[in-house]
């Protein structure tokens, strides 16, 4: 593969999300050790999976890699495994949906949603390196192989295209600002 690789931009942003995951997993030893948990927190990082996470991210997946990888022929267990990565941004979606209204709901004074806040917290952080691994590790490079080198140009540039429209550097300053607030 000559040249930069899509991929590449798409690995260190889960880099990224691998840091939001650890200032989550603080948040959830909070919440089961010390029955609370800091509600800016939980928007904070709900606005980063929501905006970064998803958005930016899922969305280079899903609105171009995804689109151009179905255009190809692809084996059958490549095609299982973008299906696969697919289920996992929509549970994602309801899992910081979830988070959401809990949070909303513990921030009005219900101290009952801090159990709702658990639950989507244990998920996120169960999801998210699982999902991370998946493409990391098993889908990213064999999808690369289906694109020449001008079709990996393009979506690259495309990737950048995507990116100029969102501030990417908003949330790395965000997820600084949770990891210090959760040391």
């Amino acid at each position: 593969m000559a040249g930069r690789s899509p991929i590449g931009p798409l690995m260190r942003e889960h880099r990224v999300i691998e840091r939001l995951i650890a200032v989550l997993r603080a948040e959830l030893d909070s919440a089961v050790d010390l029955r609370e948990v800091d509600p800016r927190t939980i928007d904070a990082a709900s606005d980063f999976i929501r905006n970064y996470a998803d958005r930016c991210h899922h969305g280079k997946e899903e609105d171009i890699l995804f689109v151009r990888l179905a255009e190809k022929e692809l084996d059958s267990q490549l095609s299982e495994a973008m299906d696969d990565l697919i289920q996992d941004h929509v549970h994602g979606r309801e899992l910081t949906r979830t988070l959401v209204d809990a949070n909303a709901r513990y921030a009005s004074g219900d101290r009952e949603a801090l159990g709702d806040i658990e639950s989507a917290l244990r998920g996120l952080t169960a999801l998210y390196p699982v999902h991370i691994e998946k493409e990391d590790k098993r889908f990213f490079k064999p999808c690369m192989e289906y694109f020449d080198d001008d079709e990996r140009a393009r979506m690259l540039a495309d990737f950048e295209e995507f990116d100029r429209s969102l501030v990417h550097e908003k949330y790395r300053k965000l997820v600084e600002e949770l990891e210090t607030r959760a040391r």
